[in-house]
């Protein structure tokens, strides 16, 4: 059997939020889509909704998504600012722009965009395109939004030309203990060999630049915007208070100079915490505004490993300048290992399958940054899941809002405690290691009830009434 090979930069993804699975997936499948036809003969176009997609496709901004897809808009460069617009103007018009306005398509988002109740038996995060032509014939593509803004299609050729065989091919934990007892390296060392296998040093550079300057702008946005979240659940923004409470009368001039402003500031260990709770919770509240993010592994995770990265930066010793690459790359390898052997998708696994894999990717990157051996990597990012084992996704109105921005601190907390543990533990005699904690998270999705995947069907969703103030 052939091992899956995912890079790093296949697990952080530039995009626009509220969520990888349900925004970013559809809004990849739609673009998928219109490769498939001819678009000057395409007469009309339908899409359903299954499961999960149909469940929250609403408060995910599922239509939102397909919709900007279908009219070939970029998530990684769309004008954010302007996205309610686009909506309005095709609610207002009826019509579609296909592709960026080579075929004008007629298109009625509340009739053309059907949510089913039914679920797709492969997974629960389905949609099914279906277009039909002048000469009165149809084609029907059906797609599946995995997780963390993979898409698969159904029935796919998947006769396509592999890529460059990584030279140390992980799919468990044990692989990469393998390759540092043979080879005398560490975690970092294995996945930068990897990556290079598919890329230029400076290419790696560039990505991991662009993916910190996404990170950094994005929380620094964050913190400096108030109001009220769209979506109707009348959530108030609460990044902008907590940053102005904590950097007082400060003055600066850009995100940089705001980080630096930031180390000087009070570290006691309630300030700390504060600004971390702060930094993850300014993410989630752009996520929820469809603004733009960095998928790691999920948009509804976004805000755990700038979190983190900002807490390292900002409160540890003084870090060399390699150490946000050092830290994203080690960090990165996690997450293919909970996708490969469990699920990174909230409709599969509940919310430790975004918040818990995230902790895990934080705890480990930091882990490393700190000075921890490979032993101690691992078993920080084992210590992260376990204490996010069974953790249910059940968003109050569909909305990635409650309890998903603040589930961000606490994911970002708990992997900074997992690494403070590693860290001053001894990995050898750990009663339990990663392996079993991912095989243990896969046996906990399987017999966690499908109300508590993302469906709103339980929990917090059904038991809080929208009228109730957030606490």
């Amino acid at each position: 059997m052939i091992m899956e090979q995912i890079s790093v930069f296949d697990i952080f993804k530039i995009g626009v939020g509220p969520s990888s699975s349900h925004t970013m997936g559809p809004w990849v499948a739609a673009q998928l889509f219109l490769k498939e036809v001819e678009l000057d003969k395409l007469t009309s176009l339908k899409v359903d909704l299954y499961g999960s997609l149909s469940k929250t496709g609403k408060g995910h901004g599922t239509d939102t998504a397909i919709i900007l897809g279908l009219e070939g808009h970029d998530p990684k460069s769309i004008d954010v600012s302007k996205i309610n617009d686009y909506i309005l103007n095709i609610n207002n018009e009826k019509k579609l722009l296909l592709d960026n306005g080579s075929h004008i398509l007629d298109f009625d988002p509340k009739e053309d965009i059907i949510f089913n109740k039914e679920k797709l038996p492969f997974h629960p995060n389905g949609l099914t395109f279906t277009g039909f032509f002048i000469d009165g014939s149809s084609i029907e593509e059906t797609y599946y939004s995995i997780g963390g803004g993979f898409v698969i299609q159904e029935n796919a050729d998947k006769s396509v030309q592999e890529q460059k065989p990584f030279p140390y091919p992980i799919s468990s934990e044990a692989d990469i203990l393998k390759y540092i007892k043979e080879n005398d390296m560490n975690v970092y060392d294995i996945v930068h060999l990897n990556e290079l296998a598919w890329r230029t040093e400076e290419e790696i550079d560039d990505k991991i630049s662009e993916l910190w300057l996404t990170m950094k702008e994005c929380v620094f946005r964050g913190c400096h915007r108030e109001g009220i979240l769209p979506g109707g659940l009348n959530v108030n923004r609460r990044a902008y208070k907590m940053n102005s409470n904590l950097i007082g009368e400060i003055k600066y001039t850009n995100v940089d100079d705001w980080i630096t402003k930031i180390k000087e500031c009070n570290h006691s260990f309630s300030n700390v915490t504060k600004w971390v709770s702060c930094f993850a919770i300014a993410v989630n509240e752009e996520n929820a505004s469809f603004g733009r993010v960095v998928t790691a592994p999920t948009n509804g995770a976004a805000g755990v490993i700038p979190a983190v990265l900002l807490y390292l930066l900002c409160f540890c010793d003084e870090q060399p300048k390699s150490a946000i690459k050092e830290f994203i790359l080690t960090a990165g390898e996690i997450g293919p290992l909970f996708k490969k052997g469990s699920t990174i998708s909230a409709a599969l696994g509940g919310c430790q399958a975004e918040i818990g894999v995230s902790s895990a990717m934080a705890a480990a990157g930091l882990t490393h940054c700190l000075g921890g051996n490979s032993k101690q990597v691992l078993q920080a990012a084992e210590i992260a899941m376990e204490h996010h084992l069974g953790l249910t996704c059940d968003p109050i109105m569909g909305l990635v809002q409650i309890p998903c921005i603040e589930r961000n601190t606490m994911g970002a907390m708990k992997a900074i405690t997992a690494s403070q543990i590693a860290l001053s533990g001894n990995p050898e005699i750990a009663k339990v290691s990663l392996d079993q904690v991912i095989k243990t998270m896969k046996e906990t999705a399987l017999e966690m009830s499908d109300k508590f995947k993302e469906t709103s069907e339980g929990g917090l969703a059904v038991n809080i009434s929208v009228a109730v103030p957030e606490c």
